[in-house]
């Protein structure tokens, strides 16, 4: 299960969230990420549209749950896989592209995972939107990879179950109160997270042999949906 988890964070007073040092970060960044989608890409506006608007949802939420003055070397990572993550978006759009140009960009994205959190923690700057901007970015990467293994022809449209479950999770819980709780910590569901993209990385590897995909995709969803069961199952026990 992508994301879930939160870090803990000492009460402090509220502090000025650095925005500036966001938004010049992600320029920076912005400038990589058109030159390489520009060489890349068929459509290179993609990935700059999707970046731009990570960025627009980034500094809103460093407004409102950042306690720190220094952005931190934590975010960073973060913000370099989520225009890594934006690359491969525009890569759904380009039967073109590489596969295996997508498969080490998405294997780099996810080697990254754990970095940003270790870094936070080392550097005492946990919050709760470096928490929420690693989880979402985890979850856009599976949703990405999900659609251009779909596009490609790759698999069918039962690898969706691995991209978007947490969406669906997301949009279940704007009907259903009892899913907006807070989930505890949770090993199994961060053990799950890393399966849930490790496999979703393996399919897309071009070699895995074709008669491998199929299990695969089917013994990693299943391991998913298991998860959210588990945690939906927690959630609703104890909402009653």
């Amino acid at each position: 299960m992508i994301g879930g988890d939160s870090y803990n964070v000492a009460r402090a007073p509220r502090a000025e969230p650095p925005i500036a040092s966001l938004c010049l970060t992600a320029a920076i960044t912005a400038c990589g990420l058109a030159l390489a989608a520009t060489v890349a890409l068929s459509f290179p506006a993609v990935p700059l549209i999707l970046f731009g608007a990570i960025i627009a949802l980034a500094v809103r939420g460093l407004r409102q749950s950042y306690p720190h003055q220094v952005l931190g070397f934590c975010n960073i990572v973060t913000l370099f896989r989520a225009a890594l993550v934006a690359f491969l978006a525009g890569a759904v759009f380009d039967p073109t592209v590489a596969v295996w140009l997508v498969f080490w960009i998405a294997t780099l994205a996810f080697a990254l995972d754990g970095l940003d959190g270790w870094l936070a923690r080392r550097s005492g700057l946990t919050s709760p939107f470096g928490a929420r901007f690693d989880m979402e970015t985890d979850a856009l990467l599976g949703a990405v990879l999900a659609l251009w293994l779909l596009a490609m022809g790759r698999t069918g449209p039962e690898i969706l179950v691995l991209g978007f479950m947490r969406y669906a999770f997301c949009a279940a819980a704007t009907v259903l109160p009892a899913l907006r709780a807070e989930l505890p910590q949770s090993l199994r569901r961060k053990t799950v997270c890393v399966v849930q993209v490790a496999a979703l990385i393996a399919i897309l590897c071009p070699l895995t042999p074709a008669s491998a995909v199929l299990p695969v995709s089917f013994c990693a969803a299943l391991l998913l949906s298991w998860s959210f069961a588990v945690d939906i199952r927690w959630l609703i026990r104890r909402s009653q």
